[in-house]
């Protein structure tokens, strides 16, 4: 009885033990002293919250929030009894539909772990977790101090990642400025359309950044000592800002280059729309003189029996056509 027990708890520990191997989407890194743990998670589906749920007893609110295939409104920063929950979004640019969508990253922040959970598509991420996980070296510089470090690291890569996006949509903005005076207005419109979409997205995606780092910094958390590095985290602050402003700027450039475009298309159209009125105007006395000559009747009508009544017709058009041009030359309107 005793023999069958004892194999029945050591079965139990081998699968609490073996359990996450099963589960190729989650990853572990120790650092080198073994204190401190990097749980990183990609593409989190049922099998992975269950995980985390018996492993680590989240919060229900906070697990549902982690799946791959929900989408947070916004960033956030709960903080509960024995670790923080912190969802932050950053913008990836897609180069082969020119388009800037949100990627989301949940923390789960404590003082032994920093649990990831993303998609895999956040490049610098993937690299950081990809050199703690190959070099003692990286281990040593970014996971020896604990999660504030790490934390930290992560969010000023990400960050970083903003400014190569930005500079895409500064080069995208400025071949509008070079093209808009030569560019045909409906090529130009929706190049002008998917610039502001992408700033909006982009928009959108940083406009809580700022809050949830702030909280980050002013909180006191027992978990998440910050007295040797509260300042760094006022320099992610201040890159969130700095950011914005960027965004900001190009926002506004891009909407006077619109209203550019704008007056340029009314002007083009307005010049079309007067020249196709001339046209008709100076055709409309034309049409009527052969209206007058294409009656049916004989009694009366000038140049009827004529030999040369249809040249005589076509000369007297054209001196009329020739009268009307000129007076529209004289009042230039031409």
């Amino acid at each position: 009885m005793f023999i069958l027990c004892y194999n029945e708890i050591k079965i139990m520990k081998l699968r609490t033990t073996y359990y996450p191997q099963t589960m190729p989407n989650i990853t572990t890194i120790k650092s080198n002293d073994g204190s401190f743990s990097w749980i990183n998670i990609v593409n989190a589906a049922k099998k992975e919250i269950d995980y985390l749920k018996r492993k680590y007893k989240f919060e229900p609110a906070d697990l549902g929030d982690s799946y791959a295939k929900k989408y947070a409104q916004r960033p956030k920063f709960n903080i509960r009894n024995d670790y923080c929950f912190l969802i932050l979004q950053f913008p990836v640019y897609n180069k082969k539909t020119r388009i800037i969508h949100a990627e989301e990253i949940d923390f789960f922040i404590s003082g032994g772990y920093i649990i990831t959970v993303h998609k895999n598509n956040l490049s610098p991420l993937v690299e950081l977790f990809n050199d703690c996980a190959k070099d003692k070296f990286y281990r040593g510089q970014y996971m020896a101090d604990g999660n504030e470090n790490l934390l930290y690291e992560i969010i000023i890569r990400l960050e970083e990642y903003c400014y190569p996006i930005l500079d895409h949509i500064s080069e995208d903005i400025k071949k509008i400025e070079e093209n808009i005076f030569a560019s045909s207005a409906k090529e130009l419109i929706r190049e002008i359309m998917r610039i502001k979409r992408n700033i909006f997205d982009v928009k959108k995606i940083l406009e809580a950044h700022k809050n949830a780092i702030q909280k980050i910094a002013n909180n006191k958390i027992k978990f998440l000592s910050l007295s040797g590095s509260k300042s760094y985290y006022h320099e992610l602050i201040d890159h969130t800002k700095n950011i914005w402003e960027i965004i900001q700027g190009q926002k506004e450039l891009i909407e006077s280059l619109e209203d550019t475009n704008t007056t340029l298309v009314s002007f083009r159209l307005s010049g079309i729309m007067k020249t196709l009125t001339i046209f008709s105007v100076i055709l409309l006395p034309l049409t009527l003189i052969s209206s007058i000559f294409g009656m049916n009747t004989t009694n009366m009508m000038p140049f009827i029996n004529s030999h040369y009544g249809f040249w005589l017709i076509i000369i007297i058009m054209m001196i009329t056509s020739l009268i009307m041009f000129l007076f529209f030359k004289r009042k230039k309107w031409l």
